[in-house]
Parts: C-alpha cells; structure tokens; sequence
C-alpha cells in the first residue's frame, strides 16, 4: 500500500469503480459501521495489553516455561493479562502469571502464582478458541499474533494477525477474524478480511507530507475490524481510505469510519 494524499486515493478507487459493476447491495448502517469500529477499537487494546504487559512480564526474568501463551480479558478496572499454557488433559488453563493494567494501556504490574492457579472458565475456553483457529489457519510465512476477543451470546472471536516485525512498517492483510463456539473447540464461521498481505509504506518524494493511505477490497464491501486496528497502531496517526464495489471509506485516526462517496451501479 502507498501511501498517498486522500484527493488522490479517492481519486484512484472512483476511476477502478467506474470500470466495474458494483454489486447489488445496499450500504451499512451506522450500527453496522459503528461496530466495525468498536470491535477494531478492542483489538488495537488488546493488542496494546499484551505488548506492554509482555514487556512488564520479562523485566521480572521469569522462567520460559510458564510463559507459553498469553490470554488478555478486559474488566471493568482495565485489562488483565494471564500468561500460562493448557494442562495434559485439555481441561484447564494454568495461569502461571497475572499481569493486571495501572492507569494507562501502557502500565501493568506483574504477579507471579506460585502454585499456579487452575482456570476451568474464560481462560480455559479463550486458550482452547485459539488452538481451534490455529489448527485451521493457512497464513504467510511469517510471524502472527492471535488476540481473543467475547463475541455475541457468550461465543469468542479470534483474530490472527500477521505480526509487527520492522519498526515503522506496519503490516496489512493476509488476516482471518474466527467465530468460536463457547467451549472453544469448534469453528462456528471463518471470515477472510483481507486476501493477501497489502503493500505498505515505500518511498515518499521529497517534500511531500503524507496524509492518509488507501487501499482496495476484493472480499467484501466494507471495512474490516483489522482496518481499524491498523489505522489506529500506524504512526503518525492518519485516515485510511478504503475503496469497494459499492462505496469509499474513509477510517479516521480515532478508529470511527464514514463513507465518503458511494459508487454508483454501472448501466
């Protein structure tokens, strides 16, 4: 993705669009966009929990062994991250070390049980949704982080996202968003948000300030929760355009998306 001045990304999707038919569909709600946001909004959080909290946690020079794997939950005094691995028998999380947010996304403080603590609720059942997608998943060859998110009616989702490996590049695409069933052994619905991994940054000519990036869809007509959560990680913050079969959007630095212009059906 190149980075470009917004007049000219929307420039580019209008004149792709009015080569193509636009598909016969009518445009998302606010609600719809609305949630889009929300959920892009917690992965950027969740993301935020488990980087920083990562880092609190290896200040402290535990043993790699009760490392393994890394759940965070959201509560109502902020996140809570629980660092530990899955028994032999698959029927408890063991909660080695508990890494709970102070007064910003970027603080936490660190506990380590001793004995560890047996989970047989949230952890248990996020820990088993992320070893379900996992198992299914056919991504790039490259690093990827898994975050795990309530969904709906006690179910969770789980994103795998290819992972942040170069200060300043931020990688797009080639991301899955999974709905997991309550227990967390069984797929319920797999959405593909971006086909393959999307070009990011190049070079910049002289002089000129760069303001906003754009990209296209091909798999669906609206944004995806993962642009959201590149909007809001890419630094310095700006909007992202995002062109489809039936309108552009623009994805603003605060994560909340509006349609700029929508694409008129092809006669």
């Amino acid at each position: 993705m190149h980075r470009v001045r917004p007049y000219l990304a929307i420039a580019v999707f209008f004149l792709l669009a009015s080569t193509a038919f636009c598909q016969n569909e009518s445009l998302p709600s606010d609600n719809d966009l609305a949630a889009i946001t929300a959920r892009g909004r917690l992965l950027y959080e969740y993301d935020q929990a488990a980087w920083h909290s990562s880092d609190a946690v290896m200040a402290t020079k535990p043993p790699k062994e009760e490392l393994g794997r890394y759940i965070a939950q959201k509560t109502d005094s902020g996140w809570v991250v629980a660092y530990g691995r899955l028994n032999e028998s698959r029927d408890a999380f063991l909660v080695a070390i508990l890494a709970t947010q102070g007064k910003t996304l970027q603080e936490y403080s660190v506990k380590r049980l001793d004995p560890v603590q047996s989970d047989r609720g949230f952890y248990l059942a996020a820990a088993k949704a992320i070893e379900t997608a996992l198992h299914d998943f056919q991504g790039s060859n490259r690093p990827y982080n898994a975050a795990v998110l309530p969904a709906p009616t006690g179910q969770f989702y789980v994103y795998l996202l290819p992972a942040q490996t170069q200060d300043g590049v931020y990688p797009l695409g080639a991301d899955v968003r999974y709905l997991i069933a309550t227990d967390g052994g069984a797929i319920v619905e797999k959405r593909q948000m971006h086909k393959g991994m999307i070009p990011t940054g190049g070079s910049v000519p002289p002089g000129t300030t760069v303001v906003g990036g754009s990209h296209s869809h091909v798999l669906s007509n609206v944004p995806e929760d993962s642009d959201v959560f590149y909007v809001l990680t890419r630094k310095p913050p700006m909007p992202e355009y995002i062109g489809t079969q039936i309108a552009v959007y623009a994805v603003n630095p605060d994560g909340s998306i509006k349609i700029v212009e929508r694409i008129k059906k092809r006669r």
